[in-house]
């Protein structure tokens, strides 16, 4: 390989983006903008459901009870209804998601000791939503049912005795169990791949469509080379804009890097790496930037973020999809991020999915470079002797 034919290319691949300006913003400031757009919009955290109360009892013992509902930041308190007709219709007008009913003889019950069932009926239809609903209502009744019978008893002159398991949960990684720490990772590597691959995938389809790539395939240029040359600026280019993503992240959702950061810029080079070297690939395989645009969006978009782990946890997949995820590079990056930006990670733990992500890699380059001599030959064939 010829360094000195190298970097002459290289330094046209660098003017031609430069005169390019709207390419060059593509690549650097949208990843950090759709980080921003997604980011917001994105949010796995079920909080301040709408809440609606039908009140049939009236009494302190129901108000102390619809107290504990509207004191948490899960639900609020947004009607107080007079009817259970009242509650069908605001659940079906989507104006609550979480109707509790409450019998008139609510307070009779409990000064008696004996149970007192309450209706809670949720709004279905986001089956996560719902699922979360129903736990934080049975952790606030059941709460609630024990600070009554230790008032009970406190009235007789008993105390209640100590349950025998109490649970003392701590989580890692993620106290506050913010979603946005979750998806930071997973948009990053969605946002990467897709604007690189589409991008890159441009490079050698718009040589084709200006004439100028057979003039390029008959010249001293090797294929290792024109594909290394045309690489090289947009990992740089790329860089800036992953480090750009992390300052967002760290400004405006508040996720740092706990890990090492070498090992963390590592890994975001060879994903890189990767998906500048399936642009390539695609770039050699169409004719068109329309076609290329297409196969890009096809190849990274849906795999990225279905079969990643970015948003469908892979273990609920069917054992035929998640099969078909070990071939997907941007699961073990996400994996990896996760380990190093959430959890502090090292090389020891991680070596494996940096491994992976370095066999696509030179898998995809070395595709793309027999597919390069392949036109090359064929240009070669028919610039020949006549």
């Amino acid at each position: 390989m010829s360094w000195l034919r190298v970097r002459a290319m290289i330094r046209k691949e660098i003017l031609q983006i430069s005169r390019d300006p709207r390419s060059l913003a593509f690549l650097i400031f949208l990843p950090a903008f759709m980080l921003v757009l997604y980011g917001f919009v994105l949010n796995f955290d079920v909080k301040h459901l709408s809440l609606g109360v039908l009140d049939q009892d009236r009494s302190p013992e129901s108000r102390a009870l619809i107290e504990r509902f509207a004191v948490t930041e899960y639900f609020d308190l947004v009607a107080a209804m007079d009817s259970p007709d009242e509650v069908n219709r605001l659940i079906d007008r989507e104006k609550i998601k979480v109707g509790l009913v409450i019998p008139a003889a609510f307070s009779e019950k409990i000064a008696d000791g004996r149970n007192s069932p309450v209706q809670v009926i949720i709004d279905g239809t986001d089956a996560s939503s719902a699922s979360t609903a129903m736990g934080y209502v049975a952790a606030i009744l059941a709460d609630h049912s024990l600070k009554i019978n230790a008032a009970a008893l406190a009235r007789r002159g008993l105390r209640l005795t100590s349950l025998p398991v109490v649970s003392r949960t701590r989580v890692w990684f993620n106290p506050e169990l913010r979603s946005a720490r979750f998806l930071l990772p997973g948009l990053m590597a969605f946002i990467l791949m897709t604007v690189l691959v589409t991008s890159t995938s441009f490079a050698v389809v718009r040589e084709k469509e200006r004439g100028t790539m057979e003039q390029i395939l008959v010249s001293p240029l090797k294929p290792a080379e024109m594909i290394t040359a045309k690489v090289i600026p947009y990992v740089f280019i790329s860089l800036v804009s992953a480090h750009l993503i992390l300052l967002a992240g760290y400004v405006l959702f508040g996720v740092g890097i706990r890990g090492s950061y070498p090992l963390l810029l590592l890994f975001v080079t060879v994903f890189l790496l990767d998906g500048l070297g399936q642009g390539v690939l695609i770039s050699t395989v169409t004719r068109t930037q329309q076609v290329a645009f297409i196969m890009a969006v096809l190849s990274t978009l849906l795999p990225t973020f279905i079969l990643s782990g970015f948003v469908f946890p892979i273990r609920e997949m069917p054992r035929l999809i998640q099969a078909i995820t070990y071939l997907v590079p941007a699961r073990y990056f996400l994996t990896g991020l996760r380990g190093v930006i959430l959890k502090g990670s090292g090389f020891p733990i991680l070596w494996p999915q940096l491994a992976f992500l370095a066999v696509f890699g030179f898998v995809v380059t070395a595709v793309s470079i027999l597919r390069m001599k392949k036109e090359g030959a064929g240009e070669s064939g028919k610039r020949g002797p006549r």
